[in-house]
This record gives C-alpha cells, structure tokens and sequence, in this order.
C-alpha cells in the first residue's frame, strides 16, 4: 500500500509542473481589447526598437513557441502571433528576450548553445532504446535483461530532466530579466495586469523542464508492459 501511495506523489510531482504551465497559459489566453497589439505584432517592435536587425518573427506549430538562435528567428504560435491576450503578450517578450540574451552574446545565451544539442542527442537515444533494445540484444547475442533496459531508459529521461535544469537559468533570465522590465512599464499591458504576467512568466521559464519530466512517464508505462 505505502509504494502504492509512493508511486501516486510521485506521479503527481512529475505530472502538475505540467498541469500548471498549460492551465496558466490558457487561463490568461482570453481576448482583451485593452492591448494595444498582438504578440506577433509586440515581437516586431521590440526587435525593431531593440535593433535586432537580423532576426525575424515567423508562426510556427502551435504550442511550439522558441528562439531559434541559429536562424535568428522568433517563432510564435498562431494563437500567440494572432493573440490579443496576456499570454500572448508574456510569451512574446519572453522569446524576444532569448532574442535579447543571444543577439548580445551575453554568457547566459550560452547555456542552450551547449546543452540543447546534447538534450537531442538524449531524447534520440532514449527513443531509439526504448524501441530497439530487443533487437540489439538478439543481433549482438546478449540475453535481454528487463531491469538493464529499464536502467539505461530510465537514465537517459532523467538526463534529460538535469539538461533542462541547467538550462533553467537561461528560461528564467529571458523571463524576469528581459520580458518582465519591458512589460512593466507599462507600455503594453495595465500595471495592475503585472501579477497575472508574472505567472505567465514563470509558466513560460518552466515549460521545457515540465515537459522533460513527463517524459520520465514514457519510461515507467515502458515498464509496465
């Protein structure tokens, strides 16, 4: 009973980081006709006022929202490119702050440049594993050890949990920062709005460990077949 109990907190800790960043950013994701612009629209004028001259502002897939710091590129969820809404206007300036810290080639930039490609590298062997360890096991002659695949899987998710913690700094400076100052003053949303962005914010920093940790339950429903 007590594992039982163990197992159901522990699910609980992996899956409501999750839970919370998606219930935030479509809590504050209503329509206000107090904006002055959309997030697409905000992302270009900060760039423009900022001079990043060489980066760009493109729609990507929806729920997709990043820096892509090799092409230069802001890219935004319809819903956020398109969105006059709170989280349109966070997660906006929370990309053109990773914008900020990479164009300025500040040391904190320099986290995901390091680390992001070794999370790749890890979400790839962790997927290659999880579906070709009875494979490699019978073309190398090995006997197929459960608890030795479980072991190596396992590893590899909280790898990638601990690079996304490394990275935090770097989530956590593009939101409080950049975005935060420039939300603050006032410009683009109502000072008494300030609490609901600073959630958004946090939700936005947060996102990618979140979802390094649900990832640690494809490992465990991996172990229940």
């Amino acid at each position: 009973m007590l594992w039982i109990v163990l197992i159901i907190v522990l699910v609980l800790l992996i899956v409501a980081p999750t839970l919370w960043v998606k219930y935030t950013l479509k809590r504050y994701a209503g329509h206000r006709d107090d904006l002055p612009g959309t997030g697409g629209e905000l992302a270009q004028h900060l760039i423009k006022r900022f001079e990043l001259d060489q980066v760009s502002v493109e729609t990507t897939q929806e729920g997709r929202d990043h820096f892509d710091f090799q092409a230069h590129a802001v890219r935004l969820s319809p819903s956020v490119f398109n969105g006059h809404s709170l989280t349109a206007v966070a997660v906006a300036s929370h990309e053109v702050g990773h914008a900020l810290a990479h164009e300025r080639n500040e040391s904190i930039a320099k986290l995901s440049r390091r680390y992001r490609p070794l999370l790749m590298i890890i979400a790839k062997l962790t997927g290659a594993l999880l579906i070709g360890w009875p494979l490699i096991s019978m073309l190398l002659h090995l006997p197929y050890a459960v608890a030795l695949h479980a072991l190596v899987v396992g590893l590899s998710g909280f790898l990638a949990v601990l690079v996304q913690l490394i990275i935090l700094p770097e989530e956590w400076d593009a939101s409080f920062n950049k975005a935060l100052p420039i939300v603050a003053q006032g410009e683009y949303v109502p000072k008494q709005d300030l609490p609901k962005i600073k959630r958004i914010l946090t939700a936005c920093a947060l996102t990618y460990v979140a979802a390094a940790l649900v990832r640690l339950l494809f490992f465990w429903r991996w172990l229940k077949r």
